[in-house]
Formats: structure tokens, sequence, C-alpha cells
């Protein structure tokens, strides 16, 4: 009697080691498939805003196609040219993609 109740204690130990190792590879599998790439897209969009230029053909959040005419670095607004004679001013955190660049491979 005593040999099936330590077999069975073992029986359950194991089974919550096995849960352990099969949480830890969802994670890590989340992790490398959804967490880093959008870790990583985050990082070039950032690097794009901080390397804007006068000139540069960009997208405003709101999906405007402008030129950028001016850059304010202080209080972080950018004119952007849409039209002859059309300017806006937009915070320059919602200026996130060049059109110029190749679109990306899905």
């Amino acid at each position: 009697m005593t040999q099936i109740i330590l077999a069975a204690q073992g029986a359950q130990g194991g089974g919550s080691m096995s849960f352990i190792i099969m949480m830890v590879a969802i994670f890590a599998i989340m992790y490398f498939f959804m967490i880093k790439p959008q870790q990583k897209r985050q990082k070039e969009i950032q690097n794009f805003q901080n390397s804007l230029a006068e000139g540069a053909e960009v997208i405003t959040g709101g999906g405007i196609y402008g030129t950028v005419k001016k850059i304010d670095l202080a209080t972080g607004i950018i004119e952007v040219k849409i039209a002859d004679g059309v300017v806006i001013k937009v915070d320059k955190g919602y200026v996130f993609k060049d059109p110029t660049s190749t679109p990306q491979q899905r």
C-alpha cells in the first residue's frame, strides 16, 4: 500500500515539472515570434523619427503624405507640406514611414 502512495506522489511531482517546462517553452516561443519583432519595428520607427531631415518625404499617423519643411526639435513639432501652399504641423511621434522605402514582405 505504501508503495502505491509513493508512486502516486512521484507521478504528481513529475507532472508539475513538465507543466513548468511547457510554460517556459510557450513563453520563449511568444517572445521570439511576437515580442522581439515588435520591439525591432518600434526601434526602426524611433530611428526614422530621430533621423528626419528637411525635404524628407513622410506619411503621418493619419495617412497624409507630405514633405518635411521644418523641424522644431525643442517642441517636437514638424511642419509638413502636403500641397502647394498647404503646410500642416504634426507631432514628431506621429510621423511613421518613409514612402520611398521598399515595402516589407509579409
